[in-house]
Formats: C-alpha cells, sequence, structure tokens
C-alpha cells in the first residue's frame, strides 16, 4: 500500500506531500490544476525515465519519495536477492539533479531503474488512458488471461526455455556457417600440414644450421688462423710455451735470492698450463675443421627450404614452425569435431523443442480452461456498467510457431449492441466503451492477483451519471481487496471514496505552482457541489453531494 508521497521542486509543484489512510482514495481538480503532474512524478519513483524535466528552482534538486507498506507482500526474497535491507515499510526515492543527472533508492541504498521496475511492477499498478489503448492489442489481451489463469510461473517457465532455444538456434547457425567455412579450407589446410609433417621440423633447426653454414663457408680461412695460432703457441721452433718456460726457469733462479719473484714462477706456471690446454684444443679444432662444399650446399639447400616455409606461414624461426603445424592440427581437429557438435546441438535443439511443445500445451490447456469464466465475469461488469447487450468472449487460436509465450493467440471479441457480430476491439468499440471493458478486465484482475495498489487516471472516459455510479461501485469492490487511488472528474466516483484529495494551484512571488489538500466533510461536500454545477455554494447541489457522501 502507498501510504506516503513527496514531490519536491517537480514541474510546477515546488514542495507536496500526500499520505494515504483509506483503500479508497479520489483526487480532483480543475482541469490544469496538476493531477497529471503528480501522476509523472509517481511515475518518476516507478522507475520511468526523467525525459525534459521542468524544474521549479533551477539550482534544486528533484526529489520524489514514496512510502509503501509492503508487510504480506512475500517481497524479502527480492530485497536478499539485491542485496537490501527489508523493512515492513519501503522507501523509494528518486532524485534528479539540476544538470539532468538522476539516482534512485530503495530504502536509502542506491539502485538501478530495472530494479526499481521489479520492485514496483509489483506494489502498483497504474492505470491510464494511453493503457485503455493496450486493451486493442494482442499480447496485452494474452496476459489478461494469463493473470487469471495464475499462469505466472508457467510463463517464466516457458519463457526460459524459449530464449534457450533462440541462443541455441542462434549458435547452430553460427557453427554451420562455421562448418561451411571450414569445408572449404579444409584441404587446402590438410596441404599445408602434410608439407609440415613432411618437412621433418626439429626444434632450433634453423638457428643450428646457420652456425654450421658460417663455419663450412669460411672453413679454408678458420683452418689457416688455427693453424698459425697452434704455430705460435707451441709448434714453431720459438713458440710462445718455449719462451714462456725459459721465463719460469729466470724466475726460479731469482727466487732463490727473492722471495717475491719465486711467486712470479708459480703464478707463470699456472698461465703454462692453460696454455698448454689451450694449444691442444686449437690443434684439435684444426683438424676437425673440414672444408665440405657438398655438406655446405646441403645445408644452405635445408635452409633455404626453410626460409621458404616460414616467409609462407609469416613467421622467423622453425620453432614457430612448428607452432603453426600444431595451430593447423587443432584447426583440422576442431574442423572434425564440428560434425559432432552440430549433431549435438541439433539434439539439444529437439529435446528443448518438446520441452518448449509441453510447457506452450500446458498453457494453452489452462487458457482455454479459463476462457469461460472470464468471459463470464467480463460480461457481468459491462452489463453493470450499461452496456446491457453486450457480448464478449474471447477467441483463442493456435499459432504456426512457438512464440515469446507460448502458442496462442488471444483476441477480446466484442459486440456493444443487441444482434451484432461479434468483432475485435479496435475496429468498433468506442472510447467509453473501452474505458468499461477495462475497468471490468481490471475489476477480474484485481480479484485474482492481488497488486498492493492501483491507479486509475480518468477511468470515467465517457460515462457519467448511473454509469459513474456503477464504475464508483465497482471501484469500491476492489478496494476491499487492495488499495485503489483514482483521479476523476464525477461526483459520482469521487463520492464513493473514503478519503479525497483535491489539487489546485496558486501564486507565489509571481509564480504559479500546484498543490493538494485532504478534504474534510464540509470541504468534500463544497467540492462534489462544484463537480455536479460548477457552483459550491447551490444548495441543490450541496444536497445531492450529500447523498453521494451518504450513500457510497
Amino acid at each position: 500500500m502507498l501510504t506516503r508521497l513527496s514531490i519536491t521542486n517537480y514541474a510546477l509543484i515546488r514542495t507536496l506531500e500526500i499520505n494515504f489512510s483509506e483503500p479508497f482514495s479520489v483526487i480532483t481538480g480543475e482541469t490544469g490544476a496538476g493531477k497529471s503532474i503528480i501522476l509523472g512524478a509517481l511515475g518518476l519513483i516507478l522507475g520511468q525515465r526523467a525525459e525534459n524535466l521542468s524544474l521549479p528552482d533551477k539550482t534544486a534538486k528533484c526529489c520524489i519519495e514514496g512510502t509503501f507498506d509492503i508487510t504480506n507482500c512475500d517481497l524479502e526474497g527480492f530485497f536478499s536477492e539485491n542485496d537490501l535491507d527489508y523493512d515492513n515499510s519501503c522507501i523509494i526515492r528518486r532524485e534528479i539533479s539540476p544538470q539532468g543527472k538522476s539516482r534512485a533508492f530503495i530504502n536509502d541504498t542506491p539502485v538501478g531503474l530495472n530494479q526499481l521496475k521489479e520492485l514496483t511492477s509489483r506494489l502498483i499498478d497504474v492505470h491510464s488512458q494511453h493503457q485503455t489503448l493496450l486493451l486493442q492489442e494482442s499480447a496485452f489481451q494474452l496476459s489478461v488471461v494469463d493473470s487469471v489463469a495464475g499462469n505466472r510461473a508457467l510463463l517464466a517457465d516457458y519463457g526460459m526455455v524459449f530464449r534457450s532455444l533462440i541462443e541455441m538456434e542462434k549458435n547452430l547457425g553460427i557453427l554451420l556457417t562455421k562448418n561451411q567455412e571450414a569445408r572449404t579450407e579444409q584441404d587446402y589446410l590438410n596441404f599445408l600440414f602434410d608439407e609440415l609433417e613432411k618437412a621433418a621440423l626439429r626444434p632450433g633447426e634453423q638457428e643450428l644450421l646457420e652456425r654450421e653454414a658460417e663455419v663450412l663457408g669460411h672453413a679454408e680461412e678458420i683452418k689457416a688462423r688455427l693453424f698459425n695460432a697452434a704455430e705460435m703457441l707451441i709448434n714453431s721452433e720459438d713458440n710462445i710455451l718455449r719462451r714462456l718456460n725459459e721465463v719460469a726457469n729466470l724466475l726460479q733462479q731469482a727466487g732463490r735470492h727473492h722471495p717475491e719473484a719465486g711467486s712470479f714462477t708459480e703464478r707463470l706456471s699456472a698461465c703454462i698450463i692453460e696454455l698448454k690446454d689451450i694449444a691442444e684444443a686449437v690443434n684439435h679444432l684444426d683438424e676437425a675443421t673440414v672444408y665440405n662444399p657438398e655438406k655446405l650446399v646441403e645445408i644452405n639447400d635445408r635452409l633455404a627450404f626453410l626460409y621458404s616455409l616460414e616467409h609462407k606461414h609469416h613467421v622467423k624461426s622453425t620453432d614457430e614452425l612448428l607452432e603453426k603445424k600444431l595451430a593447423i592440427e587443432e584447426k583440422i581437429n576442431g574442423i572434425a569435431s564440428l560434425d559432432e557438435q552440430i549433431e549435438k546441438l541439433r539434439q539439444q535443439i529437439s529435446d528443448t523443442r518438446k520441452e518448449l511443445t509441453r510447457l506452450a500445451d500446458e498453457l494453452a490447456v489452462q487458457r482455454r480452461k479459463f476462457s469461460r469464466s472470464i468471459e463470464e465475469a467480463v460480461l457481468q461488469t459491462i452489463r453493470q456498467l450499461g452496456i446491457k447487450d453486450a457480448g464478449f468472449n474471447l477467441d483463442i487460436s493456435k499459432l504456426q510457431e512457438p512464440g515469446p509465450f507460448g502458442t496462442d493467440r488471444v483476441r477480446f471479441m466484442f459486440s456493444a449492441n443487441k444482434g451484432s457480430e461479434l468483432n475485435e476491439l479496435s475496429k468498433i468499440a468506442s472510447g467509453g466503451e473501452l474505458s468499461r471493458l477495462m475497468l471490468a478486465v481490471k475489476s477480474l484482475i484485481s480479484s485474482n492477483n492481488l497488486l498492493p495498489t492501483i491507479i486509475f487516471d480518468e477511468i470515467d472516459s465517457g460515462i457519467s451519471g448511473d454509469v459513474a455510479a456503477k464504475v464508483g461501485a465497482i471501484l469500491t469492490k476492489m478496494s476491499e481487496k487492495m488499495q485503489v487511488i483514482v483521479i476523476t472528474h464525477l461526483p459520482h466516483i469521487a463520492g464513493k471514496s473514503n478519503e479525497h484529495f483535491k489539487v489546485y494551484k496558486y501564486n507565489e512571488n509571481g509564480k504559479t505552482f500546484s498543490t493538494i489538500v485532504k478534504l474534510k466533510n464540509d470541504e468534500r461536500v463544497s467540492e462534489l457541489a462544484m463537480m455536479i454545477s460548477g457552483n459550491p455554494d447551490l444548495e441543490a447541489a450541496r444536497e445531492t453531494a450529500r447523498e453521494l457522501l451518504k450513500n457510497k
């Protein structure tokens, strides 16, 4: 139940607060007084977008706040899932800065508009003239049947399976396209793989061959340098090692008389040993280095082959070629597995379609089960509302393909006159007939699905007099199960309410503002008299007003 609505700095409203305490409330006021502004402000806390907002004070933020009593609304799960603090008194707030930045809060915790809409859709239903037009749409008509039939959980299951099927079919299309492209590419991939496989690549092969080619390409020069080095070190008559041995003897002799000179001998001996090892290694390397032009040609041919493969695959080494080969192999294996994936997905789609059909059949059974009771309830109400010879039934037909809400199409078939053929609402119903039909539908829905609050804006369009009184009686009946708030121009409806609010304009400092006041009993008489005759002091109108209040 909406218990309080506070509006600050919004359109023509500087500040306003409404406290609702009764099950049936009406809001009246002259055309242009600001009733629609209040409804627009309420829309903001219901999650509507703040577009083209006008602020009386351009330097201050706009703030709309609603307090709801959510006792017994079974919303603890929503609060837990969204990490929100639960309290039986729920405060929803919307703030819009002068720059247009919007923020929303549930119990002082910032939330997104989707969360706001999800919560408020379970708290309040606002019926406007625009929604009356929805009555002509097949999707809305189907939702009415589902609401009365209690199909909410079944629809949720169906919707989940339907979305899953759509996603699977999308993925199947992607796989089929990929498979077709892969088949075109497969022969070329096999050729590339076979070529790399036959190449018998080895890790690090290119680097090793390049080093070998460098040696073989300069073998004669290398041998000459090594030979000369060995000659100088050990092989020539006046070689370095011989001269160093002579130096060692001289230092040894000097060391007999000078200890420091003796230490030089030890150090030089170590150098001589190292040089002997180097000389032997140089000799060995000289002997091992062989000029082999045939081997060089073989290596260069292999390198040229490797370079051509690397250029072809846009890589720079044999290691990268091996990685490329592995990637091609994986792609080939992936192509081979595509058929298996496609077959598996097709089976899943088949199973999902069966489940979707099962759920659609359940929905169809439920809809047809409740169709007769819906027809009878709507007919009873619209006949009470003055369309004595009305005809109404549900035309439920089967769709060729499953849709988002099943395989049924619902059409409300209506006739206002006796003997007239039933036809679709969009083709025959007038504005007044649509309003009464919508009230009948809302009355039916409210008796089956108890949203805490329903607000009617201009439900009295196209009706007056005795019919208006009957509308008031229906609204009163609805208020026994839920909170009903009605914006109306008709005294017969206003007189039925438990509490009455009046919206009016006032001027202050050269500016016009709208506000609202709760009327006391005498004030209600005056307001109803004004609505009846245009003169709040006309005694006949006041007497009629008293009768309306007495007979509510």
